[in-house]
């Protein structure tokens, strides 16, 4: 009748929860001890499997003796390691050869999707700063027509002469820059 109750100040009251008919603390031994039994169990058979033929046969063409059935199952394991064994290393190389193609896969489809777009973005970069160049240039060049008539220096007109020549050389350096930036997009939309 008392079972699966305990005692409080208020009397005998049932116990909640699916654990409440067991010792907690004989359970948490029982457990530990055997999951470290397991783990032994688990780490010996490891070892024997991986572990060498202690006593390997002398003549492989010779039959075993009746009295050797206790390494028969250790060369089968020997042989079953074996071919784990190359099988692994089969697989690891399958990987790595995966691997390697994913790799290259991967560069390759980069190449061929964002090379369009590297190639269109250069070029396009090349033709806005000719754009870009080509504005300070038009300014230079009318510069040199609004100048244009103190081609000659003389004391009256000098500070005119003076902007005519700055006209002119900018005229020079940014047309340069101009005309070599649409060359090179040019250029660099042919090779494609």
């Amino acid at each position: 009748m008392w079972v699966g109750c305990k005692q409080s100040q208020l009397g005998w009251v049932p116990r909640k929860g699916y654990t409440s008919n067991m010792d907690s603390v004989r359970f948490g031994r029982v457990l530990g001890i055997g999951t470290r039994l397991a783990a032994k169990t688990v780490a010996a058979a490891v070892d024997a499997a991986v572990a060498p033929n202690p006593s390997p046969a002398k003549n492989p063409s010779a039959q075993p003796a009746a009295n050797q059935p206790a390494s028969q199952p250790t060369s089968r394991a020997a042989a079953v390691g074996g071919r784990v064994a190359e099988q692994t290393r089969r697989k690891t190389e399958q990987v790595k050869r995966t691997t390697q193609g994913v790799k290259q896969g991967g560069k390759r489809f980069g190449e061929s999707v964002w090379g369009p777009f590297t190639k269109a973005g250069r070029v396009l970069w090349l033709e806005f700063t000719g754009v870009f160049f080509g504005i300070f240039a038009i300014y230079g060049l009318t510069e040199v027509w609004r100048q244009r008539s103190y081609w000659r220096d003389s004391p009256a007109h000098h500070n005119e002469h003076i902007h005519l020549l700055m006209g002119c050389l900018m005229l020079a350096v940014f047309g340069y820059f101009t005309f070599t930036s649409f060359a090179r997009a040019q250029r660099r939309n042919r090779r494609g």
